[in-house]
């Protein structure tokens, strides 16, 4: 069931672009002479995007990218200060319910998500990125979980993404100092998939987000439950998330077609 939006109308100018192309739902932050910092339109419309592409049969893998140079700055520090001045703290609140919902849809998504990483990724901008399932990055992609520079903590589900990346000691690191990571670095340490030279790094990353669209869509929502309860469930719920997922998969039309394609030497046709 899709989550519920936030009521108001008019959400202003069109601060995420949209395409659906080959299976792929590509929604782009679009601020780039602030390095698409968020605004507060911008968290919602983003909401109401990812929504809609979940929902959408067509959408097989959804893409979060940057316009310009930079993927997402974060938030917005001057209306931050703004807030502050004002003694305000509802709007403060409206902002992190908005990113909890954004996270929850690409985790909980039924469909290979992915951050295609085309520059600075900081603050709420890396925090998005790591609620993805897989990273790609172009060599000039630099994170940072910047809020302490400013005095404030983590959000975006941050303390639960990079500490289930990186571990807890590297995650202390880097939220306490703020140090940028640069694209190296940051796959080294797991928070990227994989690198592509920044002049080819559109046509890369396309490819291989329309490799996920074109594979068995129901194998893969599996293999990405699976992936989770992996990650924070116990052996047991690993075996039964097992049984149930192959019992439910192995007579459909994909496993199929797949079986039938490696018997006849020829790629398959997931449908």
């Amino acid at each position: 069931m899709p989550y519920a939006l936030r009521p108001e109308g008019d959400m202003g100018d069109e601060l995420i672009l949209t395409e659906v192309r080959d299976g792929v739902g590509v929604a782009t932050f679009n601020r780039p002479e602030v390095m698409n910092a968020f605004t507060d339109d911008m968290r919602w419309q983003l909401l109401t995007v990812l929504d809609g592409f979940v929902a959408d049969d067509q959408v097989r893998c959804i893409v979060l990218t940057g316009a310009g140079r930079a993927f997402c700055a974060g938030g917005d520090i001057a209306s931050m200060a703004a807030l502050q001045d004002d003694d305000d703290i509802d709007v403060v609140q409206d902002r992190m319910t908005a990113g909890a919902r954004v996270v929850r849809l690409l985790v909980e998504a039924p469909k290979p998500t992915i951050a295609a990483v085309n520059g600075a990724a900081a603050g709420a901008g890396m925090n998005v990125a790591l609620a993805c399932d897989m990273r790609v990055g172009s060599d000039r992609a630099l994170f940072a979980e910047s809020f302490v520079k400013i005095g404030l903590v983590p959000d975006w589900a941050g303390f639960r993404s990079l500490t289930r990346l990186v571990g807890t000691a590297k995650a202390m690191e880097l939220m306490m100092t703020g140090d940028r990571v640069d694209a190296e670095t940051a796959e080294r340490l797991g928070l990227l998939n994989r690198i592509y030279p920044h002049e080819t790094f559109g046509e890369q990353w396309r490819a291989f987000a329309r490799r996920l669209a074109d594979g068995p869509s129901d194998t893969l929502a599996q293999i990405k439950r699976g992936v989770r309860i992996g990650a924070d469930g116990s052996l047991d719920d690993a075996l039964a998330h097992e049984y149930e997922a192959q019992s439910a998969i192995f007579l459909g039309d994909d496993a199929r077609e797949g079986m039938r394609a490696f018997l006849e030497k020829r790629p398959p046709r997931f449908s």
